[in-house]
């Protein structure tokens, strides 16, 4: 199985840009989709961001379309969030996860494989 470890986070000002990584081990991200996910304090997890394991196909939250991109580096077994024009409402813990399959997915109950998440915080 995998493991995830995400890095990155931080303390931004509204319009700010940060760039989340992701770094797997045990196994290549390449035999996987992976998603983005994100909660903030007394919310419910949400969806961010998928993209296929082939690294071809994305899909984005109408909250983050446009200003958010999701990248994958089989080289580098890692997988990114490129985070732009950060608002204060995209404050919360962010999540990487995995998902056995060739698809990505919009469903967080469809990945098996999480990791500890990244802090990120963006003042008014």
């Amino acid at each position: 199985q995998v493991q995830l470890v995400e890095s990155g986070g931080g303390l931004v000002q509204a319009g700010g840009s940060l760039r989340l990584s992701c770094a797997a081990s045990g196994r290549t991200v390449s035999s996987y989709a992976m998603g983005w996910f994100r909660q903030a304090p007394g919310k419910e997890r949400e969806f961010v961001a998928t993209i296929n394991r082939r690294g071809i196909s994305t899909y984005y939250a109408d909250s983050v379309t446009g200003r958010f991109t999701i990248s994958k580096d089989n080289a580098k077994n890692a997988v990114y969030l490129q985070m732009n024009s950060l608002k204060p409402e995209d404050t919360a813990v962010y999540y990487c996860a995995a998902r056995t399959s060739n698809f990505g997915s919009y469903e967080f109950n469809e990945y098996a494989y999480w990791g500890q998440g990244t802090q990120v915080t963006v003042s008014s």
